[in-house]
Order: C-alpha cells, then sequence, then structure tokens
C-alpha cells in the first residue's frame, strides 16, 4: 500500500491527481496539504475537496508548509511515505510583482521545508511542480530543457530556485527529483484567475476581456489530463535520480486566437478591451517535449477546442460555487 503526500491538493492540478490516483491505485492512502491560501475563493478549493470527504483511504491536513519546519509535518504525518508530489505554491506572475518576499517565501522556503521533511521520512521520489515561466523570454522555440534560463519575474525565479534546491537534495541525500515544467494547464477546474476561466466568465457576464499588448502573445495550452498522465508516470519513474521535463503540448497558440476558439465554444462574441503590457509576462510559450515522450512515455491527447468545449460544460455546471 503506496503512501502518497500531494501538496496543493485542494488545488486544480492536485485535486485532479487526488481523483486519478485513488481511482488507479485501490490500495493507496493519500495525504492532501494545503493552507487553503486566499489567492482565489476559498470554497472553490473546499469544492475541489469534498468528493474526497468519505474516502477512507484519503486525509486532509491543513498546514502552511512555508511557515513549518519539517519536524512540525513529521508529527502529523507518522507514517511512512512513498511519493511526495509537491505542487503547492503561490501562483501567479503579476502579484510576485508587487511582493516578492512572499513569494520567496512561500515557494522557495515551502520546498526548502519539505525537502527537509522528505530527508527525515527516508522518502525517495519526490515530484516537484516547476513551470514554463522559467525560460523567460528565450526566443529559440520550442524551448528545451537544455536552453538557458533567464526568469523575468519573482514567481519563475521562485520555481528555478525549486528546480536547483531539488538538485542539491539529490546530489547530498540521494533524493530522486522530477521537476515538470508545465505549461499553462486548463482544463475542468482551473484556477479563476487564469486567462481561459477568465475570459468565458466575462464573455458570459458581457464584460470586456482584458487583453495586455496586441493580443499576439502566446501560450502553449496543456490540457489537465495530460499534466496528470505526464504526474502518474513522473511518480512511478526511476530510470534516473535527477530529470528536469517539459510537459506541454508543443503549439502555441496567439491570444487574440484563444479568444476566437472561445467564441465558437460558446456561441458568443467577446468585447475586447487593450491594455499595456504587463512586466514579467513573457511574449510566447512553446514546448519541445521530445525529453517528455521518451523518459515518460508522454503524448499529450486533447485538442484545444475539445478542451474548451469541456471546460465550458464544467464551468456551466459549476456556475454557483464559481459566482460567474
Amino acid at each position: 500500500m503506496q503512501h502518497f503526500v500531494i501538496t496543493g491538493g485542494a488545488g486544480f492540478i492536485g485535486s485532479n491527481l487526488i481523483r486519478a490516483l485513488l481511482k488507479q491505485q485501490p490500495s493507496c492512502t493519500i495525504t492532501c496539504i494545503d493552507n487553503l491560501d486566499s489567492f482565489y475563493a476559498i470554497e472553490i478549493k473546499k469544492n475541489n475537496l469534498a468528493e474526497f470527504a468519505n474516502e477512507t483511504r484519503f486525509r486532509f491536513l491543513q498546514f502552511d508548509i512555508a511557515n513549518n519546519a519539517a519536524e512540525n509535518l513529521l508529527e502529523l504525518i507518522p507514517e511512512k511515505v512513498d511519493v511526495i508530489i509537491h505542487l503547492a505554491a503561490k501562483a501567479g506572475v503579476r502579484p510576485s510583482i508587487a511582493n516578492p518576499l512572499i513569494y520567496q517565501k512561500n515557494n522557495i522556503i515551502g520546498t526548502q521545508n519539505l525537502l527537509d521533511f522528505a530527508k527525515l521520512k527516508n522518502c525517495t521520489q519526490f515530484i516537484f511542480a516547476s513551470s514554463s515561466s522559467v525560460y523567460g523570454n528565450n526566443t529559440n522555440f520550442p524551448w528545451n530543457e537544455n536552453e538557458k534560463l533567464l526568469p523575468i519575474s519573482p514567481y519563475a525565479m521562485t520555481k528555478l530556485s525549486g528546480e536547483m534546491l531539488g538538485h542539491i537534495f539529490h546530489k547530498l541525500y540521494g533524493i530522486r527529483f522530477i521537476a515538470l515544467r508545465f505549461f499553462t494547464a486548463y482544463g475542468p477546474g482551473q484556477r479563476p484567475d487564469l486567462a481561459i476561466h477568465k475570459f468565458l466568465k466575462n464573455i458570459l457576464n458581457n464584460e470586456p476581456i482584458p487583453i495586455f499588448g496586441n493580443g499576439t502573445t502566446s501560450r502553449d495550452y496543456t490540457y489537465i489530463d495530460d499534466i496528470i498522465s505526464a504526474l502518474l508516470a513522473a511518480i512511478v519513474y526511476t530510470k534516473t535520480n535527477f530529470e528536469i521535463i517539459n510537459i506541454g503540448n508543443n503549439y502555441s497558440i496567439a491570444l487574440k486566437d484563444l479568444v476566437a476558439e472561445i467564441e465558437k465554444t460558446i456561441g458568443k462574441k467577446a468585447v475586447l478591451h487593450y491594455m499595456p503590457e504587463q512586466p514579467g509576462e513573457v511574449f510566447k510559450t512553446m514546448a519541445d517535449i521530445t525529453k517528455a515522450m521518451q523518459l515518460l512515455n508522454y503524448q499529450p491527447q486533447m485538442q484545444l477546442h475539445d478542451g474548451l468545449n469541456l471546460f465550458y460544460e464544467w464551468l456551466l455546471k459549476n456556475k454557483e460555487i464559481l459566482n460567474p
């Protein structure tokens, strides 16, 4: 019976991973750690966890890993831990520019404390949620994992720091550390501050969509089921002891084209409100997923128009909790 510790489990990616693990591994147990940060509505996170309330294999700990040493967590989790999946982070590029210190504390100190916990528990499999933002404005597309990294936001810097902390713990203590650089995850459960979620709600509410710049910035959007497939593969990966792996869709779509796809999805035109470009935002992201295909047998399945339809269905079904 494997025991998984998942931080940030009340969030978008975390709750989807918990659901997948409980379904895939009938004999596993899961400890979910989340501080229920108020970056977006706590009710959404509680709703994410509600379906696990009667699951005997699931335990929830409201706990702040950034403000507690590893020994404190040790008291709450006396059992053996087989795999740690560290998804928790203070999110958001733009807010990190306004308050970089809180991002350093949450994302760097929090990761340090969790790695200390892994060391104390003799847990040798550690999966870390990194970010495509670490590449900065590199114009050598698609980005592969060996690119020069020049982050342009405090948030991105904290993710790169997490990768380097993992390398240190791999070298010093033999912890297998797998960092997955996620490229713009979307799908049912997506955070309300992210573009696809925000744009659909604004159009439905007859509110203008904020477009920063001229609409030509582009992103590699990755559907949540493809993200989860990569996480499940990383959990059982044992061939090497330190890896950094892109998890994307190997396809970048411009903001104005994304809006057009959303308009098709809901059958309604958007009102666009153009605003100045935002500092800290990269112009384009696009993942080279060769390494993920080779090491994790990763094959993204979801096309954008299908993913948008599934997200729209979820949005309509959860209107009350989301306050559209």
